[in-house]
C-alpha cells in the first residue's frame, strides 16, 4: 500500500557524536545508519513518539526534547518505494550508562534487533555508508556550524 508514514527520529549526541542503528539494503547491497526512532500514531505528538519509541526499543526514558525541523523523504528500501515525513527531535537520555557503551541492542516492534552506534558526523562522508533520512546530516551540520 502506497502511503505517507509520519516518524519522530531523535538525535542524541555524545561529544562529537550521534547514537544511530546500522540498516542494510540487501537489493542495494547499501549499508547505512539511521537516528532510532518510529512512526507516530494517530493522535499522538511527534515528542511523545519518539519518548514511547525509545522505552521500546532500548528501554531508556528521555529529556529534554526539543525540535530542530521536518525532513521529507522520498526512497526505495529493498525494491519497495518509501515516502515518509520525519519530525527530527533532540534529547538526553536520564540513564547515563547509555553514553558509556560503545554498542548498544535496540529491539523491534517485530521482535529482531538492531546494532546502535555512537557515530561521528564525520563518519559519513561523500562515499562512505550514507546517514539517512536525507538531507539530515546537513541539517546537524548547519545547526552545529550556527552554536557559538
Amino acid at each position: 500500500m502506497n502511503r505517507i508514514r509520519a516518524l519522530a527520529v531523535g538525535i542524541f549526541h555524545k561529544a562529537e557524536r550521534i547514537l544511530v542503528f546500522e540498516g542494510y539494503d540487501p537489493q542495494k547491497k547499501e549499508t547505512f545508519y539511521r537516528p532510532l526512532g518510529g512512526e507516530i500514531e494517530f493522535g499522538e505528538k511527534g515528542n511523545d513518539a519518539l519518548r514511547r519509541e525509545m522505552r521500546e526499543e532500548l528501554g531508556a526514558e528521555i529529556i529534554h526534547t526539543r525540535f530542530l525541523g521536518v525532513l521529507e523523504n522520498i526512497f526505495v528500501f529493498n525494491g519497495e518505494p518509501g515516502h515518509e515525513i520525519v519530525m527530527v527531535f533532540e534529547g538526553r537520555f536520564t540513564d547515563q550508562s547509555i553514553y558509556q557503551q560503545e554498542m548498544l541492542i535496540a529491539n523491534e516492534d517485530d521482535g529482531q534487533q538492531m546494532k546502535v552506534f555512537w557515530m561521528p558526523l564525520t563518519a559519513f562522508a561523500p562515499g562512505n555508508a550514507p546517514l539517512y533520512p536525507k538531507g539530515l546530516l546537513e541539517m546537524l551540520k548547519e545547526r552545529s556550524s550556527e552554536k557559538p
